[in-house]
């Protein structure tokens, strides 16, 4: 697993002789910076400053991720917790959602966003983020194990449903919405939204490093850079929330 990781890292310092070697080598010889280097060079002669791409990418990131997070949690408290006519029906769609892939909605969601007037915005991306199933799969999934007499107790004590969804639900699911976070955070931070945004000054930080990886064999270097920097963000938040996702992934406490 931790392979392609090092592999990554190893050739992002090697310089170009060691990158066009072969066989290739794991690890640099000569371990140097100046692919990162390039990399800053290159971004600092873009029309569009470096700063903006990295501004649009954490704002979408951000705004995509909290946004469903949200939704998917009040949704999912709902369908795990209250019966209500066509509950059932509305969680198989969901579920039926999760076999299709980016690659199939593509195509709906662009025309969706088109006859909303949306395309070439933030909301083109952060709109379906909102939507995603797979955050209220799990989210449900999860709340069911939350015992209801937690919440039966709570509403004898006078706490309203936002009440019992904040201060109640929410921190006992907490490895739920961790992984939720990770998931969304990996999916918006490698979008490069090419198909939904053309304003130059809108694209996310993905995209402008595919047009330096496309640069040709002269941004070899640059290129693995590039792949380190992108996969950094995902692999840095996995690492900081995995201790609280595995040590309370099991709930606990009472169990009706």
């Amino acid at each position: 697993m931790a392979f392609p990781l090092i592999f990554a890292i190893g050739s992002a310092l090697k310089p170009l002789d060691e990158l066009f070697r072969f066989p290739p080598t794991i690890f640099p010889q000569h371990p140097t910076l100046d692919n990162f280097s390039d990399l800053i060079v290159t971004m600092g002669q873009s029309w569009v400053p470096f700063s903006r791409y990295l501004l649009n990418t954490v704002l979408i990131t951000f705004l995509g991720t909290f946004g469903h997070l949200i939704i998917a949690s009040m949704a999912a408290f709902v369908l795990a917790k209250y019966d209500f006519p066509g509950g059932r029906t509305f969680f198989n769609i969901v579920v039926t959602a999760l076999m299709f892939s980016g690659y199939v909605t593509g195509i709906p969601n662009y025309v969706i966003m088109s006859k909303l007037g949306m395309i070439d915005t933030y909301w083109s991306l952060l709109l379906p983020a909102f939507a995603a199933p797979i955050g209220l799969f799990m989210m449900k999934q999860f709340m069911e194990s939350l015992p209801t007499a937690l919440i039966e107790a709570a509403h004898i004590d006078g706490a309203g449903e936002f009440r019992i969804f904040w201060n109640i639900v929410m921190p006992n699911v907490k490895p739920a919405w961790l992984t939720v976070i990770i998931f969304s955070v990996q999916s918006l931070w490698n979008n490069s939204a090419a198909t939904v945004i053309y304003s130059e000054a809108k694209k996310t930080l993905v995209y402008a490093f595919q047009q330096i990886q496309a640069g040709g064999i002269a941004r070899t270097g640059q290129a693995a850079a590039v792949t380190v920097v992108v996969f950094s963000v995902p692999i840095l938040i996995f690492i900081l929330s995995q201790s609280q996702i595995l040590e309370t992934m099991a709930s606990s406490g009472i169990k009706d």
